[in-house]
């Protein structure tokens, strides 16, 4: 094994979180990314792309060093749920999700330019939400405002309450980095991932 710089290309304090329980030393750089879907663009495509998109665009500030890149897109069908930003956003968004099956389509990509790595994946965790009055998503929003969450529930905290069940391979792909992926991808580029 050797040591190479590794960089989290993203802003996200839960990523950031996740990608702390490896052990590894990392440092975190925004990516500067325009995100705004493609027209026609599938919910799993728009997330391999911009996955991809923040690695390499990090990478080619930092060729000698090992960029992961991630992005989570959420969609009920073909609506896209994006990050609410606001309480009544937030409250609209949990009532439509009410008794229904979302799916997030989590994306992750390992870039280094000068080692020639590129590994990419997508996890799709499918979430079941159980019936929520009105009186039930007001009491959640206000008590844990997760206006910056694709889906506007954090499953990490108080979120799992509004579920039946959840559907994953990888457990830590919904909340924003799929670490088993990860960890594996870091192997095989080198790095001592335990």
């Amino acid at each position: 094994m050797f040591h190479r710089p590794l960089i989290l290309a993203s802003t996200s304090p839960y990523r950031r979180e996740l990608l702390g329980r490896l052990g590894l030393p990392f440092q975190v750089e925004s990516p500067g990314v325009d995100e705004t879907a493609l027209p026609g663009e599938a919910p799993a495509a728009r997330a391999a792309r911009l996955a991809a998109a923040k690695a390499m665009a990090v990478a080619l500030r930092h060729p000698g060093a090992l960029v992961i890149g991630s992005d989570q897109v959420a969609a009920l069908g073909d609506t896209v749920l994006d990050k609410p930003g606001n309480a009544e956003r937030c409250r609209a968004q949990l009532a439509t999700l009410s008794g229904k099956t979302a799916s997030f389509h989590t994306a992750c990509t390992l870039v280094g330019l000068e080692s020639g790595v590129n590994l990419a994946h997508t996890d799709t965790t499918r979430v079941v939400a159980r019936r929520l009055t009105p009186d039930e998503i007001a009491r959640y929003v206000e008590h844990e405002q997760p206006f910056d969450c694709a889906g506007g529930f954090k499953v990490e905290a108080l979120g799992i309450a509004l579920f039946e069940r959840v559907e994953s391979q990888d457990p830590t792909a919904l909340i924003g980095l799929p670490l088993i992926w990860l960890a594996d991808a870091l192997r095989r580029a080198g790095l001592a991932a335990p």
